[in-house]
């Protein structure tokens, strides 16, 4: 009789773990990759451009996005989570729970009908809440899988029992109010990888923000929500704005370490804020070759391939101009320009610069709930709860056969999160076939 083959599960459907399912699959191993949201893609699906290429950043995702999701060795949960784990290396089990779409997905066709009749506006939650979606929705343009969600905790049906606007519009019967949360077991799993990237410190404590009028001014933004505006398919259609006049600006400033490098908030580094600010601000420069940039730092930090390099282009051919400083204050004039308050630390000297818009490099953080994943899978988290990896081994965990990979472990940029993940699905593939 033959014996099943073991299969690998996953948790977390960003780059990192989209590069371990291909490798896994390529391979003929069975992959079960479990994702949160609506959609796979993460972190990087909300970027416009990536370093140090400067490279589209959904040009790259959107091929692996379509393997991931049509590889036959690939089975995606989306919209789940994983509630329990037991066993040990190389026999595995698992429960998922699989939230309700109420959307048949094997009818949806992502005509978008529902979405243009449903009279519901809420904050967009992959927009950094810049604009408003629909109460029925897609995740974002790209998404996969293609197929709307029905935002429950939104929906006037759900809330009020009324409308139902979307399923008389829907053509393909497709709405379905009646779909009810699902658990799906597996068995059979030889070896699971972690992926489930990162937050922002906005995302849990707003806070630590406050002092640098974020909430307070309008046209204070954190660096995602630069970000999603610098994107053509983001809120102002790639052209940059200020929020509070419409105007485009002239000045920039970036801060960085927000959140981070101090006793008060996270006493780490994020690693890869250096290199996205110089982009950010290379990007905005290509829009207008007019505009002045500012980088406000303590320390650049660019330790890998091409990095250096990538920081003194920024510099001499798109009118960066790095500033080593503490920031002391920053207020508002009458029209809601901001004015920073800066101690030079080349100089020594306290200065003022008055800019248009002010981008704030805010600390990347542990994701949401890893400590309860933590606690299912029975694996160590660190001081800081990222989770917990030996020297120079940054793909094992505490447990044997459960390997991590990207910023669920520590902060890193997105060419050290794949190559972390080939090794992730190198090492697994070793427990699922005995290596």
């Amino acid at each position: 009789m033959d014996i099943p083959s073991k299969s690998a599960l996953i948790i977390g459907g960003g780059i990192a773990g989209i590069q371990a399912a291909l490798d896994l699959a390529d391979m003929g191993i069975q992959v079960n990759m479990v994702e949160k949201k609506p959609c796979i893609g993460g972190r990087m699906a909300q970027l416009d451009k990536t370093f140090p290429t400067n490279d589209c950043s959904i040009c790259i995702l959107a091929p692996k996005l379509s393997e991931c999701y049509r590889h036959h060795n690939i089975t995606l949960y989306s919209y789940s989570e994983v509630q329990k784990v037991e066993g040990s290396a190389g026999n595995f089990s698992a429960e998922i729970l699989k939230r309700a779409r109420f959307i048949k997905e094997d009818a949806c066709i992502n005509c978008g009908l529902c979405a243009e009749k449903c009279p519901m506006r809420v904050d967009d939650e992959f927009d950094r809440e810049l604009r408003k979606r629909r109460a029925v929705y897609m995740y974002y343009l790209q998404g996969v899988p293609s197929v709307m969600t029905i935002d429950k905790e939104k929906c006037l049906w759900f809330t009020k029992n009324a409308c139902r606007i979307c399923e008389k519009t829907c053509e393909r019967d497709a709405i379905d109010f009646d779909q009810q949360d699902e658990t799906i077991k597996i068995n059979n799993i030889g070896s699971i990888i972690v992926a489930t990237g990162y937050n922002l410190i906005e995302d849990i404590n707003k806070e630590v923000l406050k002092n640098y009028g974020y909430g307070k001014f309008r046209n204070v933004l954190t660096a995602l929500e630069f970000e999603r505006l610098e994107s053509a398919s983001g809120p102002q259609g790639g052209h940059i704005k200020r929020f509070s006049d419409n105007e485009t600006p002239k000045k920039i400033a970036f801060l960085q370490c927000i959140g981070s490098r101090s006793d008060r908030v996270e006493k780490y580094c994020s690693s890869i804020c250096c290199m996205y600010t110089t982009k950010e601000a290379m990007i905005a420069y290509e829009h207008d070759n007019e505009l002045e940039n500012y980088v406000f730092y303590i320390d650049m930090r660019a330790g890998g391939k091409g990095f250096q390099s990538f920081l003194k282009r920024g510099e001499n051919e798109y009118n960066i101009k790095y500033i080593k400083s503490k920031i002391a204050q920053i207020t508002i004039d009458e029209k809601e320009n901001p004015i920073i308050v800066y101690e030079n630390l080349d100089t020594g000297e306290v200065k003022q610069i008055q800019v248009d818009l002010v981008v704030l490099a805010t600390c990347i953080v542990p994701p949401q709930g890893i400590d309860k994943l933590a606690e299912v899978l029975g694996i160590e988290l660190n001081d800081y709860h990222f989770i917990k990896t030996p020297p120079f081994i940054s793909v094992e965990t505490s447990k044997n056969g459960i390997f991590t990979c990207g910023c669920v472990h520590e902060p890193m940029d997105i060419p050290r999160s794949v190559a972390e993940a080939s090794g992730a699905a190198a090492r697994a593939a070793e427990v699922i076939r005995g290596g």
